[in-house]
């Protein structure tokens, strides 16, 4: 590195395009994620980035509002080097920046969701898709109402969790992230007959027409079957893709509100999102990190791997059109 390089590191700040990547020492520097550029200018991005630091609706531990800063965090090994298995710079032919974490009035709570709601549509009117960190699971119910406006409804849905979250909840004002697609599917915002649900492990009496692939099914089968299996259910349909960080074994996600024993690895995860390259993904999240809770970093890393997967997929899909 020559000292005109030198002076350029900090990409997070100097970087004039939102494409490619640039190497920074892992260890400092302003904490984008995979170092992209912080930009509130969302013209050309492709995909924006952002954070919705909001945990008051969990029903156990709290501390997913530190999960973006963990994620951003974890993030930077992952920039130091051409992703694998992927072989090529996303960001070479996809434009995408981040655009910060949304701002929560967290004294006046019946306000957030709306708050959410249009965080989401200022982005999405842009042109640009979200790929959202949280957070508790609760924020991915108004994020699928801007994406549902945007994209038409019912929307598919593709959801990796430990739990349905579909548990009854008729309380319009309820904050709660383990009712979210109960609502979700009684708005209409998503279809249940093309939506799956990986990795559950939890008993819920109504499932509300969910495909279930539990963990159980998981483990049983390889994880082409799974691939298939989502392929199958979804089609070519716009679909929202939501990933609790629970849905993995708490072995491998300690860093989470609501850990449950039987999960899948991340090693199985990331090999099946590895397989949409065929899906429709107009929006992601990843929830649920808790970085209290977390050892060595492991359930961020996991994060920051999945997002990084997450938008290898979409630089693929547009690289192959």
């Amino acid at each position: 590195m020559t000292n005109d390089d030198r002076t350029k590191t900090n990409g997070v700040i100097v970087r004039e395009s939102p494409y490619g990547m640039q190497r920074e020492p892992t260890f400092s520097g302003i904490l984008s994620f995979m170092r992209r550029k912080y930009s509130k200018d969302i013209d050309g991005a492709e995909l924006v980035v952002s954070g919705i630091p909001f945990d008051l609706a969990v029903t156990y531990r709290s501390g997913a509002r530190f999960g973006p800063q963990a994620i951003r965090l974890a993030s930077a090994e992952i920039a130091s080097t051409t992703p694998y298995p992927w072989g090529f710079d996303p960001f070479e032919n996809l434009a995408v920046i981040d655009f910060g974490d949304c701002f929560l009035d967290v004294h006046n709570p019946l306000t957030i969701p709306q708050a959410i709601i249009e965080h989401a549509r200022h982005i999405l009117a842009s042109g640009a898709r979200m790929l959202t960190f949280g957070g508790d699971h609760y924020i991915t119910y108004p994020l699928l109402k801007a994406h549902a406006e945007k994209f038409g409804e019912p929307l598919a849905l593709i959801h990796f969790d430990a739990h349905s979250d579909t548990w009854p909840d008729d309380s319009p004002d309820s904050l709660n992230h383990g009712s979210m697609f109960y609502k979700a599917i009684k708005d209409g915002l998503i279809d249940p007959k093309h939506s799956v649900q990986i990795g559950i492990r939890t008993w819920n009496d109504d499932f509300m027409g969910m495909h279930i692939l539990d963990a159980a099914w998981v483990h049983r089968h390889d994880t082409d079957a799974v691939v298939a299996e989502v392929e199958r259910i979804v089609g070519n349909r716009p679909a929202y893709f939501t990933f609790d960080i629970d849905c993995l074994d708490p072995a491998f996600a300690p860093g989470t509100g609501t850990p449950v024993c039987g999960g899948l690895s991340t090693a199985q995860a990331l090999s099946i999102i590895r397989g949409f390259s065929m899906l429709n993904l107009i929006g992601m999240d990843i929830v649920e990190v808790a970085p209290a809770y977390d050892h060595s970093q492991i359930t961020a890393l996991a994060a920051a791997h999945i997002a990084c997967d997450l938008i290898c997929l979409l630089a693929k899909r547009k690289a192959e059109k």
